[in-house]
């Protein structure tokens, strides 16, 4: 994956699906990366105001147990309360787990611009370190 900065991210084109990608030097920033592509998928969130602080742990599991508990998270919350994450920080918890953080607001502040995300995709998902720092793809089911 080619980078431009030490940390974002981007979508692409999938077929009837979206790809996303993300990159930042450590994990937790990747994870935290991987959020702000998936909601850029679908909502046009500038100029929107938080409305409420979210925080939730991600039990301990490998790296796309993580990365897909993350971003199951954000469907979820969408999906039953109609909110989304702003911005998101993520931290490592010492049992292998994650804490996570974000401001929301609600789905009604936003202009919603594509597909809503239904499901993370387990097909060709990826997130590893490499030379340059963190990376993960993943493919949003729409």
């Amino acid at each position: 994956m080619q980078r431009s900065t030490q940390r974002g991210h981007r979508s692409m084109p999938h077929t009837a699906d979206v790809r996303i990608e993300a990159w930042a030097p450590d994990r937790d920033g990747c994870l935290a990366e991987a959020v702000a592509a998936l909601v850029e998928t679908f909502a046009d969130t500038g100029g929107a105001r938080p409305q409420a602080d979210t925080e939730f742990d991600v039990p301990p599991g490998d790296d796309e147990d993580l990365l897909v508990g993350v971003l199951d998270e954000v469907i979820f919350r969408l999906d039953t309360e109609g909110t989304l994450p702003l911005d998101c920080d993520v931290r490592s918890t010492d049992d292998g787990g994650l804490r996570v953080r974000w401001r929301s607001t609600s789905t009604d502040a936003v202009e919603l611009v594509g597909a809503v995300p239904k499901a993370v995709s387990l097909h060709a998902l990826h997130i590893a370190p490499g030379s340059a720092g963190w990376s993960c793809a993943v493919t949003l089911d729409v």
